[in-house]
């Protein structure tokens, strides 16, 4: 399970140290902010978790844990120059709960908690970043540079019936990214209010990749065996020119980017990644406005991609031609301000998508893939996919006025990519519906009441193949039945619905105050529907039923596979 972090400076006297400490049912931590001198102030916090103690309490066969840490130092040099150095960080283990089925005599639940246990691989990750941020202020412009270092390591290994046993390896994948990373722009307000950033980076990225993997589709049994180790240089060229007009009603910006990389000829020029953008804004009236843009992006695939060998240790995706992913939006719409407190938009959206990863050996786009457990793109593609998606998006937003605030969003899109004959069909991502309405209220004596309603089109989703499932070496391999892509997200899960809510209660006192809150999750306990799990069916020993008429196959059945369940946690945050 990893985290993410955004720094925060929570509002208390700055010239002294201020600690926020939490502890709540599935981690604890602790944040410091203050000063270290006359120009300097610092924010630190570390949190770990004991995610796995609740796990075990719940019966749940996968035991999460992660610790993180994050730091921001700012140092004001003089009234010109400032700079900052930032680090964060985390260390996140997944094991597997085997003593989960002590004491549990559902059939059902052993045979859910038997499933899981043989499919979830062991996954150790551990990552950080360093950096430095150096600002100088001249009278019409900002320079900045930007220096850091990330680094992420992440390793899954798998055997089949967990035996740990090197005969019963299924999956072995170690790799590593590693990039420093420099960034140089200026932003300048220039004559006639036009107002210029311009700027450029350089990166050096370092990937490996050990890989052992048994995989098996519909069609044939494969093995994926290689180790690869890549080392990058990318570049970048950035610039946006904007301006307001009539009076600062009309504001127009116009920017580019472009990107390159030394992996193949083709992206080595960065006129081939070239991003024009355009985006404007018009006040009809003092509280509603017109939005316009439109931009062109490209993003490189992932490292897993690039980084991937055939059985003869060639980097088969670069011989493939492999390209950036390339992407165009379009997005039109308006805000409205009916009073200070409230802020409404109206937004429709068009995406295009092409050159996205087509999986050569499963015939599908990886946007198809969902985001199951596993590892996305250690394999060849071609960058030949094609995808689009459009909708509208509604947003409703009410400050804290007399106590009271919400927010109200709602999207309804279409999401599409290829298939292999070229036909658009749903993606993995095509919910249609995207409802979330957060609100809360504050009361007297420092009381606090809040709630979420989320509301999610169901997802496409593709069936089984049950008689390439059925077949004993594949299953045994894939540990789960095996999709049928001829029907690729031919079905559809039904909508779900779920809602929260916190109540929060806090005391003050001179120099120290507590908070203590309660948050149920899924209050009325809605039923999330998933694809089944399919699983050989076992005899009166708990041994797997061979199919009598074809000793190659297994008998095989379907487990529900639902989570409703009512979440509710508690927790305390001191400040002092």
């Amino acid at each position: 399970m990893s985290s993410i972090i955004e720094f925060t400076q929570k509002e208390g006297n700055p010239t002294k140290l201020n600690t926020r400490a939490t502890i709540g049912t599935s981690d604890a931590g602790i944040t410091l902010d203050g000063p270290l001198g006359d120009k300097t102030t610092f924010i630190a916090s570390v949190r770990q978790s004991y995610l796995q103690v609740l796990f075990k309490l719940i019966k749940l066969p996968f035991l999460p844990t992660y610790n993180d840490f994050q730091f921001n130092v700012k140092h004001k040099i003089d009234d010109s120059n400032e700079i900052s150095i930032i680090g964060l960080g985390a260390i996140d283990n997944f094991k597997l709960n085997t003593a989960v089925n002590n004491s549990i005599t559902d059939e059902d639940d052993l045979k859910r908690n038997n499933y899981i246990l043989r499919n979830i691989p062991v996954q150790e990750q551990w990552n950080y970043t360093v950096g430095a941020s150096y600002k100088h202020f001249s009278n019409n412009s900002v320079q900045q540079v930007v220096l850091s270092r990330n680094e992420w390591e992440n390793n899954a290994k798998k055997y089949f019936n967990n035996t740990d046993s090197a005969a019963d390896l299924l999956l072995d994948y170690s790799s590593k990214e590693i990039e420093n990373k420099l960034r140089v722009e200026n932003t300048a307000t220039l004559a006639n209010n036009y107002k210029l950033n311009i700027g450029a980076g350089m990166e050096q990225a370092t990937y490996t990749n050990e890989t052992f993997q048994k995989r098996v589709n519909t069609t044939e049994v494969s093995i994926i065996d290689f180790d690869s180790k890549l080392n990058l240089m990318k570049y970048a060229f950035f610039g946006q020119l904007t301006k307001t007009y009539f009076n600062s009603k009309l504001g127009a910006s116009l920017g580019f980017r472009m990107d390159a990389v030394n992996y193949s000829d083709a992206m080595k020029n960065p006129l081939n990644q070239f991003s024009p953008r355009f985006s404007a804004s018009y006040e009809l009236s003092d509280k509603l406005t017109a939005n316009i843009s439109v931009g062109s992006y490209y993003q490189l695939p992932t490292y897993t991609i690039l980084g991937f060998r055939d059985e003869f240790n060639n980097l088969v995706n670069k011989e493939n031609e492999l390209k950036y992913m390339q992407s165009t939006h379009y997005v039109s719409g308006f805000e409205l301000k009916p009073s200070k407190s409230v802020k409404m938009s109206l937004e429709g959206f068009y995406k295009k998508y092409s050159n996205y990863p087509f999986s050569v050996n499963d015939q599908i786009s990886l946007a198809n893939l969902g985001s199951d457990f596993g590892v996305v793109g250690n394999e060849e593609v071609e960058s030949s996919s094609k995808g689009r998606a459009y909708g509208i998006e509604f947003l409703a937003q009410k400050k804290s006025f007399d106590g009271l605030y919400g927010i109200l969003s709602y999207t309804y899109v279409i999401s599409e990519f290829q298939d292999k004959n070229n036909n658009y069909i749903p993606s993995s991502w095509d919910n249609k519906h995207l409802l979330t309405i957060t609100g809360g209220k504050k009361w007297r004596k420092n009381w606090e009441i809040g709630g979420k309603f989320r509301l999610v089109g169901g997802s496409p989703y593709t069936p089984y193949d049950y008689d390439a499932s059925s077949i004993i070496e594949n299953y045994n391999i894939a540990n789960q039945g095996i999709l049928n892509y001829e029907a690729l997200n031919a079905n559809r899960y039904d909508l779900y619905h779920q809602f929260d809510v916190r109540i929060d209660k806090t005391w003050y006192w001179d120099r120290f105050s507590l908070n203590f809150y309660i948050d149920i999750q899924n209050v009325y306990a809605s039923d999330s529907p998933q694809t089944s799990y399919l699983t050989p069916s076992v005899d009166g020993a708990g041994n797997r039923v061979i199919n009598a008429s074809d000793s190659s196959k297994y008998v095989l059945e379907e487990i529900d596979n639902t989570s409703g369940n009512v979440l509710p946690r508690f927790g305390f945050i001191f400040d002092f």
